[in-house]
């Protein structure tokens, strides 16, 4: 059962992974990023998640900097772009990532898509990243099952995270069932569907119940699956509420009831037919 916002899963190679943290997808570079980022490290958050195609590490370094709080309390995710999957590129664009963070080590490095050809050789770069203590942990983004098969044929180390789109709508059940059985933690991006769900009725009347948000219900749906969630704010406000989920847990049958919703509906690309 999950306490706390320190609170964390541990991954198949005994590094340890907050179960909650705080996504900067669509946050503006500068001053909204470091904010928020800022706000979040501030009232507990102590996972970061950000990628080079965000196009806002430089910002999001520059708040951990400012934070006060240790390196080594932090878990900090980037990932590589799918114009940067070839072995020389993929290595570039790390370094590139590491000097906008300006971070000596990484805590997540993950392969952004899963472009077709290419997946491969980049997954052997994170592996050398991963040897050469520059990462602490490699994993995989929008990977489906048969993604994860073909790249786990050649692999030397197994992904330790398979980050995807996650919510009530797309509850990915035999995706999950595959990750967990290899060991494999899931990671829900979009956890809220872009805001979709939030005016959801099965889903306000649970959050009448235990008088808490919709959002709130959503993100403690996410934990007792034992999915790893990030919601993304940039209201102070906001942030702490996203995160006072600790202190309620859904009946079985209210989770059954949040199950029932998913429609294998995306808000984002799919995976297979996705424009590389």
């Amino acid at each position: 059962m999950v306490k706390n916002l320190q609170d964390c899963t541990t991954l198949h190679n005994g590094v340890k992974m907050p179960w909650f943290g705080l996504g900067v997808y669509k946050v503006e570079e500068g001053q909204e990023v470091i904010d928020s980022v800022k706000a979040a490290i501030k009232n507990g958050y102590r996972s970061i998640d950000t990628a080079a195609i965000y196009r806002n590490e430089e910002g999001v370094g520059q708040a951990i900097k400012e934070s006060g709080v240790p390196r080594e309390e932090l878990f900090i995710t980037t990932k590589v772009w799918n114009a940067a999957q070839r072995a020389d590129a993929a290595l570039e664009a790390f370094e590139r990532s590491m000097t906008k963070l300006g971070l000596d080590y990484l805590d997540l490095y993950l392969i952004h898509w899963p472009v077709e050809g290419k997946y491969k050789e980049t997954w052997k770069v994170l592996e050398k990243l991963y040897k050469d203590g520059r990462v602490r942990a490699i994993g995989v983004s929008n990977f489906q099952i048969h993604h994860l098969e073909d790249l786990m044929k050649d692999a030397e180390i197994k992904p330790m995270v398979n980050q995807v789109e996650y919510h009530p709508r797309l509850a990915q059940k035999e995706l999950h069932e595959f990750c967990q059985k290899n060991n494999i933690q899931l990671e829900a991006w979009s956890p809220l569907m872009q805001g979709e769900l939030l005016n959801n009725e099965t889903l306000k009347e649970i959050a009448e119940k235990y008088n808490k948000s919709v959002a709130q219900v959503i993100l403690r749906w996410d934990l007792q699956n034992e999915v790893v969630t990030i919601p993304k704010s940039i209201k102070e406000h906001r942030i702490i509420e996203n995160a006072d989920i600790f202190d309620f847990e859904l009946t079985r049958e209210d989770m059954n009831k949040i199950d029932a919703l998913n429609e294998d509906r995306r808000v984002g690309p799919d995976p297979d037919n996705f424009d590389f």
